[in-house]
This record gives structure tokens, C-alpha cells and sequence, in this order.
């Protein structure tokens, strides 16, 4: 029973990141501020992903980071907007 709701909770907190990781990785007005940003940004996501999960940290920042700093690169000044 504990079971089902660690594995519930997990994947409900990994939407969350995910979602959040895709949305700030739009900031920036240039491609490497984009870029940059979605870097740092999904680096923690990744690595608080990892802790909250029980996986490697370390590993979750390289992933996290890799993944925000390509959907950062892949956005458009236009895409997303927090003004």
C-alpha cells in the first residue's frame, strides 16, 4: 500500500519539475540566455528530482541540465513570455 503511494507521489512531482523546467527554460531574450538559462534551471530541477526520488543527484543535475539547456536552445523569444 505504501508502495502505490510513493510511486503516485513521484510521478505527480516529476510532472511538476518537468512542467516547470520547460516553462523557465524559455527566459531570455537571446538563444544563450535561453540556453543558459534552461541549463541552471534544469540542472536543480533535475537534481531535486534525484533527491526526492532517492536517485543520484549528480546524475540527475547532468540529465536535468541537458534537458532544460536543449529545450531552452529549442525556444523562441516569442514562445514564452513572464513579462
Amino acid at each position: 500500500m505504501h508502495t502505490h503511494l510513493f510511486k503516485t507521489t513521484r510521478i505527480v512531482t516529476l510532472g511538476a519539475l518537468v512542467a516547470l523546467t520547460v516553462g523557465l527554460s524559455g527566459c531570455g531574450s537571446t538563444t544563450g540566455e535561453r540556453t543558459a538559462s534552461g541549463a541552471g534551471v534544469g540542472a536543480a530541477v533535475g537534481a531535486g528530482a534525484a533527491a526526492a526520488t532517492g536517485g543520484s543527484v549528480t546524475q540527475g543535475a547532468v540529465i536535468g541540465g541537458g534537458v532544460g539547456a536543449a529545450t531552452g536552445a529549442a525556444t523562441d523569444e516569442d514562445d514564452v513570455s513572464l513579462d
